[in-house]
């Protein structure tokens, strides 16, 4: 968990991001491309300094008492999003990922994010990849986490009033999207001003079970965004 002035982040999904990346090494990316692709390890790829704007950083700076900000939201990590069963089906792969040879049937990954081809429908771990399933505790909750943006919508002036917070950097854009249980839709009609997309960020507000889904991706969760700040 998040502590203030840690460079690295500490959310508990680092396992889940290091498997899923290793699944699309293995069946989404083309060979030449393949090194080219954000590191695995969320500390390297959440560690980036945040160029959001200085004056929305500063009104939103917050102490921590007991996981809580003063404002009242608790600081989540990815994993608090998916069901318990379904995160231990990721966090122990199957060996056949291994065994999968470049370029065949199963070496193909589906629009929703499942490996795809000639493996069983009824994979554990293929429907772990592709679960809308939720945890409905956190209906209804206030809640601050952390990720990066994949713009959906934008305002008169291109900033971004509608993305996807997704845990690691290019999903759904250069490469296949995460479970829905583990992108949220966020909706902020003040617009978000972000110099670079590489710029992981926190995210507050009310956090809803919502099934959403558009070209780039399907989100079981939702969020009308109260406000934001970078991530340091």
């Amino acid at each position: 968990m998040y502590t203030p002035g840690e460079k690295s982040l500490r959310i508990k999904i680092e396992p889940i991001v290091i498997i899923f990346l290793a699944v699309l090494f293995l069946s989404a990316c083309e060979p030449d491309t393949r090194n080219k692709l954000a590191p695995a390890n969320p500390h390297n790829s959440f560690s980036s300094e945040s160029s959001v704007s200085q004056s929305k950083a500063d009104e939103s700076k917050q102490a921590f008492v007991n996981g809580k900000t003063e404002l009242g939201y608790s600081s989540i990590g990815w994993d608090d999003l998916i069901p318990e069963d379904e995160l231990e089906i990721l966090m122990n792969p199957p060996e056949y990922l291994s065994d999968i040879v470049e370029g065949s049937d199963a070496d193909r990954v589906g629009e929703s994010g499942g490996v795809s081809g000639a493996l069983p429908s009824d994979d554990k771990y293929q429907q772990a990849l592709q679960s809308v399933n939720v945890r409905g505790e956190i209906d209804g909750k206030a809640v601050r986490v952390p990720g990066f943006v994949v713009p959906l919508e934008f305002d008169d002036n291109q900033v971004i009033t509608q993305f996807f917070l997704v845990p690691y950097f290019g999903a759904c854009i250069h490469m296949p999207p995460p479970p829905p249980n583990q992108i949220i839709l966020v909706n902020y009609s003040t617009g978000l001003e972000l110099d670079a997309l590489y710029d992981p960020i926190w995210i507050s507000g009310m956090l809803k079970v919502s099934l959403t889904e558009n070209s780039l991706g399907r989100s079981a969760y939702s969020m009308d965004m109260h406000m934001y700040e970078p991530y340091i």
